[in-house]
């Protein structure tokens, strides 16, 4: 039974009458709201504020009780499933190989750096000769660079040891690389090459420069032997095929050795035109010929 409240009702009753004594702006917190003593009894928190634990295999009542929420028998109720787990055959990702964002880790290539002062110490010691083209096939001979799978790339770490004149046809160079070598009086060529490629120069059965598009001249291989045939290689040099590689070395910034296919005044990317090159600019061009065709007398 609630309590009583007429005391607390009637203090209530005379505050809220307006005294002549108090000011006037008083007189609006004089008022109090009044509920019933009934309304304790349903107060509760706010639906999320709490939530109840749960405890499982403690009888019906909890909820998750009997079973726990495993269910009847199997694997699943009895012990834990391994994720990826096929029944004990053999693993999806092992037959299927993995899918999905492995941190581009199937896009990635493992390249090997190769500074300039590790360089110019082998030249100095006899282990690479500066007068010929310096190519992968001499950097893995000389071990220099060893365990090279998708290819090598040169770094300007001791450019300032660097006395010799160099002629590297490589697979990627830094811009500080290639200044250093071309202020030596050098040269900088940067190549496409596979992992298969790598294998058979090595081997001696392909050709290191040399491929269907390539074109060298004669100071990006010390001189001479440009119009070489290609005997006694049993495979042929490929060349790029995907729109990354090839837009890479078509780019002169890079020294790319397919920077002889850009037309003059063009980039190297495949998708966007250089402006002021593309159809509408030679229509534009035709209809003016043919306008200045038309106003001529004869």
């Amino acid at each position: 039974m609630p309590p009583r409240l007429s005391n607390t009702l009637r203090l209530t009753h005379s505050l809220s009458r307006p005294s002549t004594e108090l000011p006037r702006f008083l007189i609006p917190f004089l008022h109090t709201q009044h509920r019933p003593a009934s309304i304790l009894s349903s107060l509760a928190d706010n639906p999320s504020a709490y939530s109840k634990k749960i405890r499982r295999g403690r009888g019906p009542s909890s909820g998750k009780g009997k079973t726990s929420g495993r269910g009847h028998k199997g694997q699943k109720q009895h012990g834990k499933v391994p994720r990826g787990f096929n029944g004990g055959q053999t693993k999806d990702e092992i037959v299927h190989g993995k899918r999905g964002d492995h941190g581009f880790a199937n896009f990635s290539l493992d390249i090997q750096p190769l500074n300039l002062y590790k360089l110019q110490e082998w030249i100095d010691q006899g282990r690479i000769d500066a007068s010929r083209p310096i190519t992968i096939k001499e950097l893995r001979e000389s071990r220099c660079v060893t365990n090279i799978k998708d290819g090598v790339k040169l770094l300007a770490q001791g450019s300032e040891t660097l006395t010799s004149p160099l002629h590297v046809i490589i697979s990627r160079a830094s811009a500080k690389a290639i200044a250093s070598i071309e202020a030596a009086g050098g040269s900088v060529t940067t190549r496409y090459y596979t992992p298969f490629a790598i294998r058979r120069i090595v081997q001696g059965k392909m050709d290191p420069i040399h491929s269907l598009q390539s074109k060298f001249s004669e100071a990006e291989i010390g001189g001479g032997g440009v119009q070489e045939q290609k005997r006694g290689f049993y495979n042929r040099l490929p060349d790029p095929t995907s729109r990354k590689d090839i837009e890479y070395y078509r780019d002169p910034a890079h020294r790319g050795y397919l920077s002889h296919l850009v037309p003059e005044g063009h980039g190297p990317s495949l998708f966007y035109k250089t402006p002021g090159t593309g159809k509408m600019v030679e229509k534009k061009v035709r209809k003016a010929k043919s306008v200045a065709a038309e106003d001529r007398i004869w």
